[in-house]
């Protein structure tokens, strides 16, 4: 069958005007294959856009991690901000954007790959597309080179504690100290076991492993650094994926939030925003992890010259923060996972915030929620795209939004 590609999907896939998606392709491309289950799996490219290159990574054929080496990076940066453009547009909305910043290849910080035990060793890396295939990446572009340096130690620790039937979740995080590592889905720890991956992570110069949410060795601490501050997350916490897109969404909210001495910091993590946000204003930083929350607070209490960081364990979606209480801080840094926080942005809309500093792993909930907030009297003011998944479809950005008059009283 033969077809034209209209446009992308939000997965990267190609699709016709019949609704067809096709693999790696893009769009104006004219290409050939059999249609299954409304996919063509493997398609052949008669006709290709001027935007194709060749992917410059040698895994990319069989490996699933990437979903848009063959696009050029003016094409991929041009799509992701029509996303965003897009999304907001559905809502109703519209604004400026800053240049955008795309993370450099080999520069992934922390990854979650995937193990599986064989007859005779091991194979660690990502899946195949749509497969539970495990693909071996000796040579991936995505990856920073302190991870890939630690694939023969993720290898050695499936071969040991992995089962045939299963897989290994391997999250690897380069730290300050080395590779931090947290495995789930391995046989269940027993004495022997214990002592065998510790002293596989003595052999190998591991900062720290950990097995099920257990430390089961830890060599040096595994830091990392927000502005003046270091802490030491909890095994497998959540990270942003590159120090560059750190550092570009850092810079974003500190544009947002500008001189406010007091800072209210939702989602706040392990303190990415709230420890930097410190070195100039007094920060509240509600999280709904307590260990994440501990981090923080003791890399804040360790860093010179901060102001006050006080701390707040409270689940935001059942229980957000409320407009009074909102209403005592000059500016709001918020940071919600990809599901939104609509039940907090209501609260921050019947607030009298000022200064909103909206950070999003989700341009069609960020939509729906800065709608919520420009209705309630605050003005978009721009949003930075911020590509820090490099070759996937993944979109993330920083917005600031400022409020123009007084919310309207609630019933």
């Amino acid at each position: 069958m033969r077809v034209t590609i209209q446009r992308l999907g939000h997965r990267g896939d190609g699709i016709t005007a019949e609704g067809t998606r096709v693999a790696r392709t893009l769009p104006g491309e004219v290409v050939e294959g059999e249609v299954e289950a409304g996919r063509i799996a493997a398609p052949k490219i008669v006709t290709p856009s001027a935007h194709r290159i060749r992917p410059p990574c040698p895994h990319y054929r069989n490996c699933g991690g990437c979903a848009l080496q063959h696009a050029s990076d003016d094409f991929v940066a041009d799509w992701k901000q029509d996303v965003v453009r897009t999304a907001l547009a559905a809502q109703g909305l519209a604004t400026d954007f800053a240049p955008m910043h795309i993370s450099p290849p080999n520069s992934r910080r922390r990854a979650v790959l995937s193990g599986r035990r064989l007859k005779r060793g091991a194979v660690v890396g990502f899946h195949a597309r749509a497969s539970d295939t495990v693909v071996a990446i000796p040579e991936c572009q995505l990856l920073h080179p302190d991870l890939m340096t630690a694939l023969p130690t993720l290898e050695a620790i499936t071969a040991l504690a992995g089962t045939r039937k299963g897989e290994l979740s391997l999250a690897v995080t380069e730290s300050a100290g080395g590779a931090d590592v947290a495995v789930r889905g391995g046989r269940a720890l027993d004495a022997g076991l214990r002592a065998q991956l510790a002293a596989l992570a003595g052999r190998h110069g591991l900062a720290r492993l950990a097995w099920e949410g257990e430390v089961i060795a830890q060599l040096a601490p595994p830091l990392q650094r927000f502005g003046r501050a270091e802490i030491t997350p909890p095994p497998g916490t959540f990270l942003q994926a590159t120090p560059q897109g750190e550092a570009a969404l850092l810079a974003a909210v500190r544009e947002s939030v500008g001189s406010a001495r007091r800072i209210v910091d939702l989602f706040a993590g392990c303190g990415t925003f709230a420890l930097p946000l410190a070195e100039g204003a007094e920060v509240h930083a509600v999280e709904g992890d307590a260990a994440m929350l501990a981090a923080l607070d003791a890399g804040w209490r360790g860093a010179p010259g901060l102001k006050r960081i006080t701390t707040e364990t409270r689940d935001l979606f059942r229980r957000p923060l409320l407009a009074e209480e909102l209403s005592r801080f000059d500016a709001v840094v918020i940071d919600p996972p990809r599901a939104g926080a609509e039940a907090q942005v209501a609260q921050i809309a019947r607030s009298g915030v000022p200064v909103i500093a909206f950070v999003s792993c989700n341009p069609v909930t960020f939509a729906r929620d800065a709608r919520l907030l420009v209705e309630a009297g605050h003005t978009l003011q721009r949003v930075h795209v911020v590509d820090q998944f490099r070759w996937s479809p993944h979109v993330e950005l920083a917005a600031s939004l400022v409020r123009r008059h007084t919310p309207r009283q609630q019933d």
